[in-house]
């Protein structure tokens, strides 16, 4: 119950936890999230190299660009401005304005545009400046490209891919923060896939822009310029994940931890903390997609540790965590040692006040507490 009073509860049970948080801990991790984030991150360590989650999504829609000229991008900014977070930086240049297309800041005319062309047998790459602009084109997403190809017996897909920064950014407020993640995922139709790391964001790109179906990829603003290596497979022009596979971040057999996009991060570092304190070892599960989810590795890891916490930074009403848990519940109660639990964000419009903002969405300390609790350590 506790969950649903946040953020008075919040505020009394990690008052202690906050203390020690840097004022403005955003917009990217500390130093020491990194170098313990990115550490198993190596698909294969042999020919790695470093990339930022921007350069990752970059090469993703060049590489998909030269190898099929069905595909191209539209959207507010992302021909002459280079994007507005500078994810295709040099793409008109290098494809022309046929291929990259700045658009009106109309996103039901471009979207509408976009799902169209799809239909027509194009392949469009659709931005949105945010996902939360995305509202003034749900129609187009839910209706027109979610919709169409079971409506027509399978006879029409629509090969269109939705990309943009989603869910918790700092400072921009109510209208900017929130997560889609169990919006679109609820859509049957749609394909949902959350990056976290750079080789999660080019091979989960890659695999949008290849699918029949329409494809939501929901970045985060915050991760973008953050670094992480690449094996030398990801650096490959054929390099896709497949949508429905979770990847175990990191290995453990006390707690699980399942989580998506950002919050990843934080689960590791939450992770490392409570090894040097508990000696606890956490599994750290990256969901990577949300529609299809990869309940089986949730479950295994589940069999296995006993225990289960969900973290992500969406609203907790019918959210992530509520459809983890209740799966949970359906395919793996009897190997459950103590009632899973979930951390989200709270439930309030994202304050635009700083200090109110922080105390919004999970944090490496909140993670560590829950965590702790759980196991009674």
């Amino acid at each position: 119950m506790s969950r649903f009073l946040r953020p008075a509860a919040r505020l009394a049970a990690t008052a202690s936890a906050r203390s020690a948080v840097a004022p403005r801990a955003l917009p990217r991790f500390a130093s020491a999230t990194l170098s313990v984030s990115q550490r198993r991150t190596f698909a294969d360590a042999k020919g790695g190299k470093e990339y930022t989650v921007r350069e990752a999504l970059n090469e993703a829609m060049a590489e998909e660009l030269e190898q099929n000229d069905k595909v191209f991008l539209l959207g507010e900014e992302v021909a002459q401005y280079n994007g507005a977070y500078k994810i295709t930086k040099g793409l008109l240049d290098r494809f022309g304005d046929k291929r990259v297309i700045d658009t009106p800041i109309t996103e039901s005319g471009f979207t509408g545009l976009a799902v169209g062309a799809a239909l027509a047998g194009l392949a469009p790459v659709c931005e949105f400046m945010t996902f939360n602009f995305a509202m003034q084109a749900i129609d187009q997403i839910v209706n027109s490209a979610a919709k169409t190809l079971y409506m027509s017996g399978g006879i029409q897909p629509c090969n269109v891919t939705f990309r943009g920064p989603n869910g918790f950014a700092s400072g921009v407020g109510a209208q900017h923060s929130q997560d889609y993640s169990a919006w679109y995922g609820s859509i049957p139709g749609l394909k949902v896939v959350a990056p976290w790391s750079a080789e999660d964001a080019k091979g989960l790109l890659k695999a949008a822009i290849r699918d029949p179906n329409p494809v939501c990829v929901l970045e985060n603003e915050l991760m973008y310029g953050v670094s992480f290596p690449m094996s030398e497979a990801a650096q490959k022009d054929d390099f896709v994940l497949p949508f429905g596979k979770a990847k175990i971040e990191r290995q453990g057999k006390d707690l699980t931890m399942v989580s998506l996009s950002r919050t990843v991060g934080q689960c590791m570092v939450a992770a490392e903390a409570l090894k040097k304190k508990y000696g606890v070892e956490v599994e750290v599960i990256n969901l990577r997609s949300v529609k299809p989810l990869d309940v089986e590795s949730i479950v295994k890891s589940v069999k296995k540790t006993g225990h289960l916490i969900s973290v992500e930074s969406g609203f907790p009403f019918a959210g992530m965590g509520a459809e983890i848990l209740a799966l949970t519940m359906e395919y793996a109660f009897d190997y459950l040692h103590a009632p899973a639990q979930r951390i989200t964000g709270a439930e309030v419009p994202t304050p635009y006040a700083q200090g109110l903002e922080q105390m919004s969405f999970p944090t490496e300390a909140l993670i560590e507490q829950y965590a702790a609790k759980l196991l009674r350590v």
